[in-house]
């Protein structure tokens, strides 16, 4: 599962648009879970985690077909086995929310992250303020490895590995094998319903992040998770 939330400012009106690299294999827009109304268990994710601190990433994924165009929430979806493929799509995207693809950028995520799906999320500036957390499942390319995407890059251009950026995160990670005294425990009460509730962990492990990191995302291996080793959170790039 990866659940994914920020906190979008908005700089200008017209089009913009998330692109979350997912390290998982066959997606469809099923594997997108409705949140309805539960809009806030990414922050009691995160309150479990305190005063360790930490926000959560969940995730879900299925495909056969390369492109697909969906809507969710306030975003128009284009999901994609391959970068590339993202432009052949974009026609499907309503004017106001239609980004411009830097043809490098999908260049660097077809080379740099292969075996992955690609997850663009158009949206209206004007829109940001009003999105939901994104919550999905998925099967993933490595099952010992849990990942959160967090690639840094806020020009539309080329992601920089050489060069440190600032961090604002909030990172939890959740397993179903821990057992009933593994990590903090989640309060999802009152009112999570159950359509949501399923999907979420009881318990979590996590951290906050401030300041200058290498760039890339954050990954946790499931023998660390399990240990709780909050040390093992780490960043790959």
């Amino acid at each position: 599962m990866l659940g994914y939330q920020n906190t979008a400012v908005n700089l200008a009106a017209g089009p913009n648009a998330m692109l979350l690299h997912l390290p998982a294999v066959d997606m469809t827009p099923d594997n997108l879970v409705p949140v309805g109304r539960d809009v806030d268990f990414l922050d009691r994710i995160g309150r479990a985690c305190e005063p360790v601190s930490a926000d959560g990433a969940l995730a879900y994924m299925s495909a056969e077909v390369d492109v697909q165009v969906f809507e969710h929430d306030i975003y128009t979806m284009v999901l994609a086995t391959d970068a590339t493929l993202l432009p052949s799509a974009l026609h499907q995207v309503a004017p106001h929310k239609r980004p411009h693809l830097d043809p490098d950028l999908l260049a660097f995520y077809a080379d740099h992250y292969p075996r992955h799906s690609m997850l663009l999320c158009c949206f209206d500036n004007a829109e940001a303020q009003r999105a939901k957390p994104l919550l999905l499942w998925y099967s993933p390319t490595e099952p010992d490895l849990l990942v959160a995407p967090a690639l840094d890059c806020h020009s539309g251009g080329v992601p920089s590995f050489d060069v440190p950026v600032q961090v604002d995160h909030r990172v939890a990670f959740g397993t179903d094998a821990g057992g009933p005294d593994w990590g903090w425990a989640v309060d999802y009460s009152p009112g999570m319903r159950h359509k949501v509730r399923q999907f979420l962990p009881d318990a979590v492990i996590g951290d906050v992040f401030h300041g200058p990191l290498s760039n890339g995302d954050f990954a946790i291996t499931h023998d660390d998770l399990l240990a709780e080793n909050i040390a093992g959170i780490h960043r790959v790039s």
